[in-house]
């Protein structure tokens, strides 16, 4: 599999006192956001209804579908690129509470080396694509170079047990992943598939700290419009 470097560089994403501002600013009809509320039985965190509206309010998104991955709550939600609320669940995230990616993690997934260190799961504003992995499954790259999908839950001698890791209302039992972003195999299939599974998309994923802010999240160096 062709490696891909796509470097990154760091930015502020937006200020809690501005956001609001930039929304009110735009006089076009837009879609309703859930700040508050649920989907598919899962509620949208007010983290992730915030960041969602100025997605929406300032077209950061440019014209895509995008997710948003709570980790806070061990959530993600998905919507679709006039920005409709497509979805939400319960999502296994990585082990090991840390917002960034340790250098050769990449590396160290392809050949099966990962250290308890690397089993985080990267806080940021990415440009993900649909792929596969080398197994063939088709997967959604979150970020390529440093091996971050979103997958369905797999087959093997681990699955009941994450099953029940995903079913539990508890975001801290849910933190069992390597790094990537696990999702039961319906929901792949039914939201992520059509919406971010077909073309380029954007994916936003909050700190362990939660709240907003965000500030200096990293973001691909290759523009979305090339």
């Amino acid at each position: 599999m062709r490696f891909m470097n796509f470097g990154w560089a760091a930015i502020c994403l937006f200020t809690l006192s501005v956001w609001p501002l930039s929304v009110q600013a735009s006089q076009q009809p837009r879609p309703a956001i859930a700040l508050e509320g649920s989907a598919d039985g899962v509620a949208v965190s007010q983290d992730a209804g915030r960041l969602a509206r100025w997605v929406i309010g300032t077209g950061d998104h440019q014209g895509l579908p995008f997710g948003i991955v709570d980790k806070r709550t061990a959530t993600i939600v998905i919507y679709t690129a006039d920005g409709r609320l497509a979805g939400t669940s319960a999502a296994l995230l990585g082990q090991t509470l840390g917002d960034a990616s340790l250098v050769g993690v990449g590396e160290r997934t392809q050949n099966g080396s990962l250290r308890p260190e690397d089993l985080t799961t990267p806080a940021g504003r990415f440009v993900s694509e649909p792929g596969r992995n080398d197994s063939g499954e088709r997967i959604v790259w979150i970020d390529y170079g440093t091996a971050f999908a979103i997958h369905r839950l797999r087959p093997g001698a681990s699955r009941q047990h994450r099953a029940e890791r995903l079913a539990s209302n508890d975001a801290r039992r849910r933190r069992v992943s390597a790094g990537c972003v696990v999702v039961p195999e319906a929901f792949y299939d039914e939201v992520i598939a059509p919406l971010l599974g077909r073309s380029r998309g954007l994916v936003y994923v909050l700190p362990e700290s939660g709240g907003l802010p965000l500030s200096a999240i990293r973001v691909s160096a290759t523009s979305i419009l090339d």
